[in-house]
């Protein structure tokens, strides 16, 4: 193997240490009894160094992939610490190819780049869960550049 080989020896240990992406690590949605729901997101980094977002309002179908989405860009603009800073701007889940996608679009407000995000994630199973997801689908280039000028 060469020196330039990816799967190289020599080079694998430093790939593994260096990551260019928040790990989603853990995901809480509450719905009250008076009508209201919350969403907690957690994202871990390298090092065991973890940070939070969480977000709150009326619960409806709708309303609860906002939350959710809002929470996981808090918690991106948290482990950022201002740097970035992101408006959104719709969640929706969508009926396609009989499945259940939820899409999110975002509005990138502070960094260079595109200044408008679109993610998306097929959302079988949980769909609020799917809104976290679908926010790192659409920050994740954005938040990747961040990381590497970092």
């Amino acid at each position: 193997m060469s020196e330039t080989d990816p799967a190289s020896p020599s080079t694998a240990p430093a790939q593994e240490t260096r990551r260019e992406r928040l790990r989603f690590s853990d995901f809480t949605f509450r719905r009250t009894s008076d009508g209201r729901c919350s969403a907690d997101v957690e994202l871990e980094w390298v090092d065991g160094v973890v940070v939070h977002g969480s977000a709150t309002g009326q619960s409806s179908p709708t309303v609860d992939l906002r939350v959710a989405a809002e929470a996981a860009l808090r918690a991106i603009e948290s482990f950022a610490d201002g740097a970035l800073s992101f408006e959104l701007i719709g969640a929706k889940a969508i009926k396609a190819f009989d499945a259940t996608v939820i899409i999110v679009s975002v509005a990138n407000r502070r960094a260079e780049g595109p200044r408008r995000l679109l993610g998306a994630y097929l959302a079988e199973e949980d769909p609020v869960r799917g809104a976290v997801l679908a926010v790192l689908s659409a920050t994740n280039r954005v938040l990747g550049n961040f990381i590497v000028l970092r």
